[in-house]
């Protein structure tokens, strides 16, 4: 496979590598299968590497709605082409945490974070607002220019919707919490002081976000 390969050649590739195996331990993961090949991401990044960016490539392997294909999609966009439109299309079909986390990626690499990550965490659809705290735990992590003021800046985000019970939110809450925390020194004071005001709340999801990000932090 390399940088000419088509939508067709990587559809067959995936479907050549299907396993039934993987696909039942996905989704015992909570990963969401009813489209996938079960080929595993340490089969994905070397193929995304092999066949290189393009996305024109890149937003018709999204439309096959296939799990690997939205993965690879991701993987092998080109960051600068990517538009807060579209990023908007793609979150209105996430359907799976793996798929969030690995699309988050690409969002923040393509400068979308200030416009999208309020706007998503305002978003009540669990997997949309998934990706604004998967966004901010890929800035934290990422970004390494980016000033630390700008970073702290969405720790009142975090609070905001640290009481959102469902488990794909407070578990990307959590992460963007602990990412935060665990980004710089100055990022960490007022993280740990979320985490402690947190784990300290009348309210079940925000008391377990906090206790969990104090024992790491």
């Amino acid at each position: 496979m390399d940088r000419s390969a088509t939508v067709d050649d990587i559809l067959e590739w995936l479907s050549a590598r299907r396993s039934d195996a993987n696909i039942a331990g996905m989704a015992r993961y909570g990963i969401n299968t009813d489209r996938a090949y079960g080929v595993s991401n340490a089969d994905l990044r070397p193929l995304a590497r092999q066949i290189g960016a393009n996305h024109r490539r890149a937003l018709d392997l999204w439309q096959t709605g296939y799990r690997e294909a939205r993965l690879l999609a991701a993987f092998t966009d080109e960051k600068a082409k990517v538009t807060a439109g579209q990023a908007r299309a793609w979150a209105a079909d996430f359907n799976s945490w793996e798929i969030v986390d690995g699309v988050s990626d690409l969002f923040v690499a393509a400068g979308l974070g200030d416009e999208l990550i309020p706007e998503f965490a305002a978003d009540d659809r669990e997997f949309v607002r998934r990706t604004a705290f998967a966004m901010t735990a890929w800035t934290a992590v990422h970004e390494k220019k980016m000033p630390d003021g700008e970073v702290i800046a969405l720790v009142p985000l975090i609070e905001t919707h640290a009481s959102d019970p469902r488990n794909f939110v407070r578990k990307a809450v959590n992460w963007a919490l602990r990412s935060i925390g665990k980004r710089s020194l100055a990022c960490h004071g007022p993280a740990l002081v979320l985490a402690e005001r947190l784990a300290s709340s009348d309210d079940k999801t925000a008391r377990w976000i906090g206790r969990d990000a104090v024992r790491e932090l």
